[in-house]
């Protein structure tokens, strides 16, 4: 009976954790469309808000029925696996722009700076490699499939209608021409005085 309540117990835990985690990834995949949809990497019907509230909730709806599609139709472990590399891979990406734009953009405002750079980044992308390497090798397959779907997508609509490739690139203005060295006179070596003949001594004479 205190077996049975207690497995009772850890299922409904389970189930809370689970369901309060899928309603913030959802939350926050939906507001992730609506960023990349103002941006123009997405179509216009993402960044689309609620009148009178402010919420996107065309992306929250296509988010919420894509979820729901894909927990009804794959096994628990297969979305679980799905989720674990998409999000590792997240990270992975993460870390080693860390390295990056501090390597290329060093003039960027940064409230916050990631200590011990490179090692503490590189440490975190190498430790999601490694959780990333003992997935199932069918888990690596879909998510191959799940990310040159998302390249496909890139190549075919987002490049062209980017905010940012449109946007004109600023004028270069070029250097001054640093001016011309004039040669510096170099003073003239003296002129050894030339010795005077010694008179004669006529006294010993």
């Amino acid at each position: 009976m205190w077996g049975e309540l207690a497995r009772a117990r850890f299922r409904t835990g389970a189930l809370a954790g689970l369901t309060s985690v899928l309603v913030v990834n959802i939350f926050a995949q939906s507001r992730i469309f609506f960023a990349m949809a103002g941006d123009g990497l997405l179509p216009p019907v993402f960044a689309r808000v609620a009148p009178g509230r402010g919420t996107p909730t065309v992306s929250i709806f296509l988010t919420g029925g894509a979820v729901a599609l894909l927990a009804s139709l794959l096994p628990i472990g297969t979305v679980a696996e799905l989720a674990n590399i998409g999000t590792l891979a997240a990270f992975v990406l993460v870390s080693a722009g860390v390295i990056a734009l501090r390597r290329t953009r060093p003039d960027l405002p940064r409230p916050f700076r990631v200590p011990w750079l490179p090692w503490f980044p590189g440490l975190a992308a190498l430790f999601c490699l490694y959780l990333m390497a003992n997935l199932p090798a069918l888990t690596w397959v879909r998510f191959g499939v799940w990310l040159g779907t998302g390249l496909i997508i890139y190549g075919a609509y987002s490049v062209r209608h980017s905010l940012l490739a449109r946007r004109p690139e600023p004028a270069r203005v070029p250097r001054p021409a640093a001016p011309a060295r004039r040669p510096v006179p170099r003073p003239a070596p003296a002129m050894e005085a030339a010795e005077e003949p010694v008179p004669p001594d006529t006294n010993g004479q």
